[in-house]
């Protein structure tokens, strides 16, 4: 059986707090786009995990795709499965291909083996792997809170406009992105920045990410400003 992961953008981040655990508590909204990796899943005599396409670092045994099966197989007497990845999403790029991939086969071995897992009970297996895995089990827009887990349903439909993701092959690790950042609570928050007219969002709807980033990566600022610069 096949299932479809598809990636996620964010529009606009925040970082509002530093928390005593270590995290910092964040107001995003993310936004699901059609940039997909693939999975399939196949009955073999010992469960294994083989990924294709974009190189994945890191041992085999740490993916995400592995780890959600491992955590449903603790609770329910499945077969073996041979598992692969065809891997599209790029890595280090904030477009959640990990976490997908963890929902998509959740979703899968659900599907395939009739567990009868509502989308809370999927929600709840995956939210241990990772903050943003919750997302991709309903796969909606949403407004998110706390450390990138807590959602909040968002009418927002793009639809009718192309949404373009550009990929330099630069990967930006968590260190990265958080160098230099300095937790603020904004005078206006995200959600209510996305309700203005779109065409406004470029003078006011930013990620707090984008300073720390760009200093470390100048090509990736010049890449927004060509976008901008093209509409």
């Amino acid at each position: 059986m096949l299932a479809f992961a598809n990636a996620k953008i964010n529009l606009g981040l925040q970082v509002t707090e530093k928390r005593v655990d270590g995290y910092h508590n964040l107001d995003t909204v993310f936004y699901p786009v059609k940039i997909n990796d693939v999975i399939e899943i196949n009955d073999a005599a010992i469960t294994s995990f083989v990924s294709y396409g974009i190189q994945i670092p890191g041992d085999s045994s740490d993916n995400l795709c592995l780890k959600a099966f491992n955590v449903l197989k603790k609770d329910f007497d499945l077969p073996s499965q041979q598992i692969t990845l065809l891997k599209n999403i790029p890595i280090g790029a904030g477009l959640g291909g990990g976490s997908s991939d963890a929902a998509a086969l959740v979703k899968l071995v659900n599907e395939k083996f009739g567990l009868g897992l509502s989308a809370s009970q999927m929600e709840e297996y995956v939210k241990p792997l990772g903050a943003d895995c919750a997302f991709f089990i309903n796969n909606k827009p949403v407004y998110a809170q706390g450390k990138g887990d807590e959602f909040t349903l968002f009418d927002i439909d793009l639809s009718a406009y192309q949404i373009v993701v550009v990929n330099p092959n630069i990967h930006v690790s968590t260190a990265d992105a958080y160098s230099g950042i300095i937790p603020t609570v904004p005078v206006t928050s995200v959600k209510d920045l996305i309700h203005l007219p779109l065409k406004e969002w470029k003078s006011c709807l930013f990620n707090d990410f984008e300073n720390s980033v760009f200093q470390k990566f100048p090509k990736i600022k010049d890449l927004k400003d060509s976008l901008y610069d093209h509409g």
